[in-house]
């Protein structure tokens, strides 16, 4: 498949700052990293806050097809909830289906309401319904 071109693992540091309007109730200076797991076919963000390893939120799709995913489902552990954890996942998803190409069917009720709260035009048209 043309995704093993690419590394395992796609890290980001993300400064919360730039999604302000998704995570404005973290402070700008707390930083997450965003990890792509290609092989796992996930996203997971650790808060920075000295959490445990099985502290992480994670976002998890699979293909259902050569240029087509299903994003399944959002996780967060409860001490993280409410800080826009979810929706910064929700975002690094939906820049990977533009980076990729790719159609997506959503069956995660939140990455749905992520997508209509913040009308996203840009990416409705990769949204599969």
């Amino acid at each position: 498949m043309a995704l093993n071109m690419f590394p395992r693992f796609t890290a980001l540091s993300v400064r919360l700052k730039s999604y302000s309007a998704a995570c404005s109730t973290l402070s700008s200076s707390f930083r997450l990293k965003v990890e792509h797991d290609r092989h796992n076919q996930r996203f997971t963000v650790t808060p920075s806050s000295g959490a445990g390893p099985r502290e992480c939120a994670v976002l998890q799709y699979r293909f259902t097809g050569e240029k087509e995913v299903d994003l399944m489902s959002t996780y967060v552990p409860e001490a993280f909830r409410s800080q826009g954890v979810a929706a910064l996942l929700s975002q690094a998803a939906l820049d990977f289906l533009v980076e990729e190409n790719l159609k997506a069917h959503v069956s995660c009720w939140y990455i749905k309401k992520y997508i209509d709260d913040h009308s996203l035009q840009q990416y409705k048209d990769l949204i599969i319904t």
